[in-house]
């Protein structure tokens, strides 16, 4: 909830919002923490004050910076702010000068004023000031991070790291232009950028790919060129390979993730701007004379080149991640933690599913139907991510000492290895970035052997030579209450107790009786009882009421 305020001899209206804040409960811990535990009531850092007040004013202008892009008047208030926290931090440094300060607080002091001073000549635009004030800033912490273990000397580069983009964009505006592409790389490395350059750098990046975009005006692929009309298409293709370069470079999963998606969000951005293009190019076809050539027009195979772009971005992003899952494979020796989930063939055996699928997409690719050192390529390249498919399920066959399975699929393994070998030849070329298969095709081997003699163990285990006492005649045990055996079945859930269901057997059948008689039996006449009935009538029912019976 927000309410709003206006101060005594001021027409300025401020925006409060209203929280709940234990104030009693603040100063007693302040308290306690700077000297009343002890009566020492002089003891208060009185440096930290004018820090909290120059950081005061740092975080309303950074606030003042986000109302900015909707309020530009907002940015003279944002300058008079920022001026303010460059005040109280050369004040901060004044008294830091004193004999009672040591050495390290003098030098963190000056790299402060110099952090917000260049921030304010950032603001500025004064670049040439700015970047003198970013480098002061820059070596101060440098050294201070050279003079400390390295726990404590995290801190002072990540600040070194934050700046380093700031000092290479003044250097770009006073003339450096080899300045952009460190820029670039920096955001791609970093995953963006914050603070004041953030939206600098974006709109920078934006305008340097648009003018290279101007310049641009076909790509050639697969021996045929096309013309490239559409601004977010060039766009695009003019940053690929900054992106793939940052990912070549990238050490960390988590960054290389990132940018592989990164690089996927803007490929399918440029696919539906071709798309939208398509819609009114099929509609002329349908009325044109060319409907039967089947020729694919320029629009419909830059399709397809940027569909081609997709899919084969998805398959390194996957294949990057198998391959950081077959090293946690490799290193996991011990069992999982609480909480964590370890790493399994299953694991891998999707990605290279999902792999497999992107692939058989690419031949179906309009303009590429007969294009056979294409489809050769593709083929070659489904082959050996089926041999890697296969293996890893083998892998998951041997966790649960399913021998005679593993070996099968480990022998198509070599079987599909053996083929990419027969069918490469001309191809090896484009096909440097596949995974090595003669290094798959040693694995195999080495995992056949121990495999083989895994199951030879295991064999000896469950075929142990059994004692007299131990032999069993497949008998339940309901059959030999009188015989003693070690059966280790009867703890077991498939415990042999009885015969269910019970054997049938033979019992005498019961006797079946035919009434055949009664066909030659000759019944009384009845025919006098009958005429006596009749008679009695009226009579015979008044005697039968006063029980008179003849």
């Amino acid at each position: 909830m927000q309410s709003s305020i206006q101060l005594p001899g001021s027409n300025i209206l401020f925006n409060i919002s209203l929280t709940s804040s234990s104030v009693l409960q603040i100063v007693k811990e302040s308290q306690q923490q700077h000297g009343l535990r002890h009566g020492d009531f002089q003891r208060y850092r009185y440096l930290l004050l004018i820090l909290m007040d120059a950081e005061r004013a740092w975080s309303y202008a950074m606030q003042l910076k986000q109302e900015a892009n909707t309020e530009p008047r907002k940015r003279f208030h944002l300058l008079s702010r920022l001026r303010k926290a460059v005040k109280h931090a050369e004040e901060l440094e004044r008294l830091c000068e004193s004999n009672r300060v040591d050495a390290k607080t003098k030098l963190e002091a000056q790299a402060y004023t110099a952090y917000l001073t260049g921030m304010l000549r950032f603001e500025r635009q004064e670049w040439k000031a700015a970047m003198e004030a970013f480098n002061k800033c820059k070596t101060i912490y440098e050294k201070l991070a050279s003079a400390f273990t390295d726990e404590q000397a995290i801190l002072y580069n990540q600040r070194v790291e934050e700046i380093s983009p700031n000092i290479r964009y003044c250097a770009y505006n006073i003339g450096d232009q080899s300045a952009i592409s460190e820029l670039m790389q920096m955001r791609l490395r970093s995953g963006g950028t914050e603070g004041l350059l953030a939206e600098k750098l974006e709109s920078l990046i934006t305008q340097t790919r648009a003018k290279q975009a101007a310049t641009m005006s076909e790509v050639e692929w697969r021996g045929r060129t096309v013309p490239v009309k559409i601004d977010k298409v060039r766009i695009f293709l003019l940053g690929m390979a900054d992106t793939e370069a940052a990912i070549a470079q990238a050490e960390e999963e988590e960054t290389k993730e990132r940018l592989f998606e990164s690089l996927l969000s803007e490929c399918r951005d440029a696919i539906q701007a071709v798309r939208e293009e398509l819609k009114p190019d099929q509609k002329q076809r349908e009325h044109s004379s060319e409907v039967d050539s089947g020729k694919v027009t320029n629009i419909q195979y830059l399709h397809s080149y940027l569909t081609y772009i997709k899919l084969s971005t998805a398959i390194k992003r996957n294949e990057s991640m198998a391959k950081a899952l077959q090293k946690a494979l490799l290193q996991q020796q011990q069992p999982e933690e609480d909480g964590k989930r370890t790493a399994r063939p299953q694991d891998l055996i999707r990605l290279y599913d999902i792999i497999l699928q992107n692939l058989a997409e690419l031949p179906q690719l309009p303009g590429l139907e007969e294009d056979k050192g294409y489809l050769k390529e593709i083929g070659i390249k489904t082959l050996v991510y089926k041999a890697y498919r296969c293996f890893f399920i083998a892998q998951s066959y041997v966790l649960v000492k399913k021998w005679s399975e593993a070996l099968v699929l480990y022998d198509r393994v070599l079987k599909y290895a053996n083929e990419v070998q027969a069918q490469a030849g001309t191809y090896k070329n484009s096909l440097k970035e596949l995974p090595d298969v003669q290094e798959l095709i040693t694995q195999v081997n080495a995992e056949k052997y121990s495999l083989q003699a895994a199951a030879i163990l295991d064999a000896g285990d469950n075929h142990e030579i059994e004692s007299p006492s131990q032999v069993k005649d497949g008998k339940p045990l309901s059959e030999r209450f009188e015989t003693f055996c070690l059966d280790p079945s009867l703890v077991s859930k498939q415990a042999s107790l009885v015969h269910f269901p019970p054997e049938f057997q033979p019992i005498p059948c019961k006797p079946l009786f035919f009434d055949l008689a009664l066909n030659h039996v000759t019944l009384p006449p009845l025919e006098d009882k009958v005429e006596q009935k009749a008679k009695s009538g009226l009579t015979g029912y008044i005697k039968g009421i006063f029980g008179f019976r003849s």
